[in-house]
């Protein structure tokens, strides 16, 4: 049972979490032209092969893109790309081979795109993992300093945008590698270094708890 002071502790640690991360979350699209067509064109004949035309993948490694924040989605795509003589900030030959040649307009087209496309949602696999991965997602773990998930994206993973990217229905094989490559240092594009704080006090059993757990959330 949780009590009230371990509550507030929980609450506390989220809030701290989420307002730093928040302080160099990706701002809103700058009021640049789009150009819509292309972007579809370019989903349907590029991005489809690994996220279908609508960015709802049947691919469990790679991510569903559908109903994302386009803030989230174009700064994904910038830290694919290497940036005033620095290094791209994700390491995906994959990716940074399809980011380098888009423009400002496509990268913002495109996270427009698929940010306007419904995601179709996915499930929670294991029933085995509905406790703890709804005790990790709402509440943490307070005596090893893990925040709540549900602080940051939402009791239900929506997210909040421009800020914390929507979560829910997302491919548990996708959040489960992400929360390794945080852990391990591998992908370390996260605002101040917050994911990458949280998941390196995550054991490999809770990983896949809420990763589960995270894929049912509606």
């Amino acid at each position: 049972m949780i009590t009230r002071k371990l509550f507030l502790s929980l609450a506390l640690a989220s809030h701290f979490v989420c307002q730093t991360a928040a302080a160099q979350a990706p701002q809103a699209p700058k009021s640049v032209p789009l150009d819509m067509a292309k972007a579809k064109q370019t989903a349907e004949q590029i991005c489809a092969a690994c996220h279908t035309a609508d960015g709802n993948s049947i691919i469990p490694a790679n991510p569903v893109l559908a109903g994302q924040f386009p803030e989230y989605l174009y700064k994904q795509l910038l830290n694919f790309k290497p940036q005033n003589g620095k290094p791209a900030e994700r390491n995906s030959p994959i990716m940074m081979g399809m980011a380098g040649p888009l423009s400002e307009t496509d990268a913002r087209s495109l996270a427009a795109y698929f940010s306007q496309q419904k995601p179709k949602g996915d499930f929670t696999k294991s029933k085995a993992n509905i406790t703890p991965g709804q005790k990790i997602w709402r509440a943490g773990d307070v005596s090893k300093g893990l925040p709540a998930c549900a602080g940051c994206h939402g009791a239900a993973g929506a997210g909040v945008p421009a800020q914390f990217p929507r979560l829910s229905g997302q491919h548990s094989d996708y959040i489960e590698a992400q929360l390794r490559a945080f852990r391990d240092g591998v992908r370390s594009n996260d605002a101040n270094s917050v994911m990458r704080t949280i998941a390196i006090r995550m054991t490999e059993p809770e990983i896949k708890a809420v990763a589960d757990y995270t894929a049912g959330l509606h």
